[in-house]
């Protein structure tokens, strides 16, 4: 296991400080990766069950094969490789604002590293990934206005507690009317949540979106000693009429 504490990274951000530590957890003998900007913990791999689930549900909503789908935010790469574990996705591009963060998996700093980097279908994009929901080029830097069958995000903590004030808008009508048109006809949108399901944000969602659910993704926490719990918000955007 090494070290009980290691501060792997350390670097200050245009957000914050950003730090990748790792350390060894005695009650289950494991070591466990947690990100933290400034003071405030970002992600642990003690749970990453919504993550795995925020992928999982998605495509789950997804007919056929050959599917392209893009992901904001890299994290600790819970989500990015659940959706290679898909063998229908084609192609995955994963948009991450940070460097550092991308740098991380490059260097095989973490568990999940050599999946994501090691798989041909597999692209790390530097970007900010809700400037680019508005920028005319879309997603995918080469590939003006490309379109994708599902874009999954893992970057706020909830829709209202956002970790930049420029990230608010996206979360609006308006900003989901442009995510929306990143998407295929029958595309799926996918949100990672910290808080229990918001009715005003999924109302937000079901203006946009034919249909939406919000699941309730529950985990054990044996930190508390409980079940705790994360929300995934699934949205499918409707298809044209006569389209199969």
């Amino acid at each position: 296991m090494g070290r009980r504490f290691e501060e792997i990274d350390w670097r200050e951000t245009p957000i914050g400080a950003i730090s990748l530590r790792r350390r060894l957890d005695p009650a289950l003998d494991v070591d466990v990766y947690e990100v933290k900007l400034d003071d405030e913990y970002l992600m642990s791999s003690l749970f990453t069950v919504a993550e795995v689930e925020l992928a999982r549900l998605a495509l789950a909503e997804l007919p056929g094969a050959d599917l392209d789908v893009a992901v904001g935010g890299l994290g600790l790469g819970h989500t990015a490789a659940a959706v290679l574990d898909d063998r229908r996705v084609r192609t995955l591009t994963v948009i991450e604002a940070l460097d550092e963060v991308i740098s991380w998996h490059r260097r095989g700093l973490l568990p999940l590293a050599s999946r994501l980097t090691g798989d041909p279908r597999s692209r790390l994009v530097r970007g900010d990934f809700f400037a680019a929901v508005n920028d005319p080029t879309g997603l995918d830097p080469q590939a003006p206005g490309r379109r994708f069958d599902a874009v999954l995000v893992d970057i706020d903590h909830t829709p209202r507690h956002v970790l930049h004030p420029s990230h608010a808008a996206f979360y609006t009508a308006a900003g989901l009317h442009r995510l929306a048109s990143r998407l295929r006809p029958g595309g799926v949108f996918a949100l990672w949540s910290d808080d229990p399901p918001d009715d005003r944000f999924t109302g937000t969602l079901a203006e946009v979106f034919g249909t939406v659910r919000a699941h309730v993704v529950t985990f054990a926490n044996h930190l508390t000693g409980g079940e705790s719990a994360n929300t995934v918000y699934v949205a499918t955007h409707a298809r044209p009429a006569g389209l199969a």
